[in-house]
């Protein structure tokens, strides 16, 4: 995606290149989803043991954030990334959801459409969907990557009971010309006005092309960065949440 702050475009091999490196993924908790991390609690729940309920003994519906290493938080300790973020805005609001981050580092739209049924095993009732980055840093068709993206939709819907749907804006690179960086830019918008889901315009508003906000690589938020995102994430989320969810 063209990494942009309000108008100020990065060098070519930023902020795609940040989904696009492959990252260990964190060891999950148990009952967590293969490939994701359930974010912790800002006030863990006591056991019989006193320790914090585990995802499998968490009833809460789920906000499942299923995205690139953007989301993933490469980098950093999952804590850090903005999904265990949102999960410390919802305990504050007194909001009744669990949050699981569902991030891969360099995966394409293609291959979160493949997990989607995984995903989709247990209740999600949000469903956030951060992907495409990576195709766009590919040169991939923007038509294929809206398909793969429509498809995720159409699959989540299929649920008995369907998630609600957040939609995540991307841009692409200039390498590839200003056609192509029309044609993926409206993916996003153009999804979300089709299938009546919600839409953050951009994840990376206001952290893209700041240097303070951003890793030595440049093209991976800091926690600070990463706190940035939350908030964007949160401006949009919230009223879904607030709304039931």
């Amino acid at each position: 995606m063209i990494a942009k702050n309000r108008g100020v475009l990065l060098p070519a091999a930023l902020v795609l290149a940040a989904c696009s490196q492959p990252r260990p993924s964190p060891s999950p908790s148990p009952g967590a989803l293969p490939g994701a991390a359930s974010a912790k609690p800002a006030t863990p729940e006591p056991s019989s043991a006193g320790a914090a309920a585990s995802p499998a003994s968490d009833d809460r519906p789920a906000v499942v954030f299923l995205g690139t290493s953007l989301t993933a938080g490469f980098g950093l300790d999952v804590d850090e990334a903005y999904p265990a973020l949102i999960q410390k805005k919802i305990d504050a609001e007194g909001l009744r959801y669990r949050v699981v981050n569902a991030g891969v580092s360099g995966e394409s739209s293609a291959g979160a459409l493949r997990r989607l049924d995984w995903i989709l095993r247990e209740k999600v009732a949000v469903l956030v969907v951060e992907t495409g980055a990576n195709d766009g840093l590919r040169g991939q068709d923007p038509d294929a990557t809206r398909a793969n993206i429509q498809a995720i939709v159409d699959r989540a819907r299929r649920q008995d009971l369907a998630p609600k749907l957040v939609l995540v804006g991307m841009e692409a690179l200039p390498n590839y010309g200003a056609e192509y960086g029309r044609r993926f830019r409206v993916i996003f918008p153009d999804l979300a006005r089709k299938n009546g889901a919600v839409l953050v315009p951009f994840l990376l508003e206001g952290v893209a092309g700041v240097r303070s906000l951003n890793q030595a690589d440049g093209v991976h938020p800091t926690a600070a960065g990463q706190a940035a995102v939350a908030d964007t994430v949160w401006k949009t989320l919230r009223p879904v949440l607030a709304d039931g969810g």
